[in-house]
């Protein structure tokens, strides 16, 4: 058994172990695809089940970040109303809220300025409510928290995890304080888009031969999607290439073909379909080489180089992960059995690779990778500590970088700038400890990262211990 023990009805499902001492050495071999679908869901505790949703929805109602919100909240309002959500203009006198005056465009593709403009409609229109309306806009990452809660329970009752370590880890991500933080107070989307990505890898391990092209194209369709909603699941795509490319060359090409035509669906058409301006948006493309800091190695050079936009040659570094890509590809690519492990390990891997050599990382990214590594850590893959070091290290780093006084913005504006003034005179502290904790992010992550793309053998069964410190 793996360090740390675990839950008696752990031990009762797990096989003998043989003489040898060796724990996996007489276990049956674990599926390498998903037995058909994934059974139904499973409630294991509806205490935790209302708990969690009770506190997601008096966070998602009360709290907003002072800049995303409102981001969000103006471009359901130019969506919704036909106009251009990459235009931005001042909204103070719809919303009547001094947050508006400042004027910012939102930098996402088009799927989520469409949802907010939906949501807009439906909800602010017929009551103008401020709150509501924030409210609102949380609701699809509420869903998406509960809806991840479940996926990752069936993954892991699918593939022959312990009941109690599926219910385990079920309770871990509904009551995350990670999740909880960047989905129903922030409001941040990353939750979606870890939900669309996962889903889309089991649709390609699905066993039902006869029907594995049209599940491949759904699934590449799916993850299209999810890299449309938000392009930080772009890596997994690189992953699933890989993956596929192993057993069959002309397979990955079509999923290949099938992805990017998703993308040129979901992404470059609504420009045309609705007529929007393309020029603000493509110049935001150039923030993902030149804009450095947050979670990222950069921040460790800003108390000796600052401003946030790199000048002179340091905008090298911000392609540093593209090459770096290449490289994880090439490593991935020489290992693997073809089963759901490989498959996860190689999106977590490759994924790590790209947020920890990117020049600018925020903080709620990392929710992408949470789902995989805690799945690849109940497998008994990687180390248990793992999901902790994965949530844990960002939701720190957000408090040294004021991110939560800044929920304050929806109902208490006033608190908030008093509060935010008192916490700039300690601006030098708060940076050494954020570049401490970007240190301890960068050893964490390669660690990771070693974990999931060396070569070695998969244990067989489950481990007896949920990850991320829950027994």
């Amino acid at each position: 058994m793996p360090r740390g023990g675990g839950s008696a009805a752990a031990h009762e499902t797990s096989p003998a172990v043989p003489r040898s001492g060796r724990p996996w050495a007489a276990a049956r071999r674990a599926p390498r695809r998903l037995a058909g679908v994934l059974r139904p869901p499973v409630t294991p505790d509806r205490r935790v089940l209302v708990a969690s949703l009770a506190l997601q929805l008096v966070l998602g109602l009360l709290f907003g970040h002072s800049y995303d919100t409102r981001v969000f909240m103006g471009t359901g309002f130019l969506a919704g109303t036909g106009h251009d959500p990459y235009v931005p203009l001042n909204l103070s006198r719809i919303f009547h809220h001094a947050g508006f005056s400042l004027i910012a465009s939102i930098g996402y593709p088009p799927p989520w300025p469409l949802a907010l403009g939906l949501i807009y409609r439906a909800v602010y229109v017929p009551v103008h409510s401020f709150l509501l309306y924030n409210l609102a806009i949380k609701i699809p990452v509420i869903a998406a928290n509960v809806a991840l809660a479940y996926l990752v329970g069936a993954f892991l009752r699918a593939l022959g995890v312990s009941p109690a370590v599926a219910a385990r880890a079920w309770v871990l991500v509904l009551l995350n304080p990670l999740l909880l933080y960047v989905g129903a107070a922030w409001g941040e989307i990353d939750a979606i888009v870890a939900l669309l990505s996962l889903a889309a890898l089991a649709l390609l391990l699905v066993r039902r031969r006869e029907r594995f092209g049209l599940l491949c194209d759904g699934s590449a369709v799916l993850l299209a999607f999810a890299v449309c909603v938000k392009p930080t699941a772009a890596p997994f795509v690189a992953a699933v290439l890989v993956f596929l490319a192993r057993g069959s060359l002309l397979r990955a090409a079509r999923y290949g073909v099938v992805c990017l035509a998703g993308v040129l669906l979901f992404y470059v058409a609504p420009f045309y379909v609705y007529h929007w301006s393309r020029a603000p948006f493509s110049q935001r493309l150039n923030v993902h080489f030149v804009q450095q800091g947050a979670l990222s190695f950069m921040t460790v050079v800003r108390p000796f180089r600052d401003p946030l936009l790199m000048q002179g040659r340091w905008w090298l570094l911000g392609l540093l992960w593209i090459p770096a890509l290449v490289v994880g590809m090439a490593v991935a690519s020489r290992s693997g059995d073809g089963g759901f492990d490989d498959l996860l390990r190689k999106c977590a891997g490759l994924a790590l690779i790209v947020f920890l050599t990117r020049s600018w990382l925020a903080e709620t990214n990392v929710v992408l990778i949470l789902p995989p590594v805690l799945i690849l850590a109940c497998r008994g893959v990687l180390d248990r500590r793992a999901p902790t070091a994965v949530w844990l290290i960002p939701l720190v780093f957000t408090v040294f970088n004021a991110s939560p006084l800044q929920l304050l913005w929806v109902a208490f504006p006033q608190t908030m700038v008093r509060l935010l003034d008192d916490v700039g005179l300690y601006a030098n502290v708060t940076l050494l400890a954020r570049a401490a904790l970007v240190v301890a992010w960068q050893v964490a992550g390669w660690w990771i990262v070693a974990g999931c793309l060396r070569a070695r053998r998969v244990p067989t069964a489950a481990p007896t211990a949920v990850a991320g410190g829950v027994r």
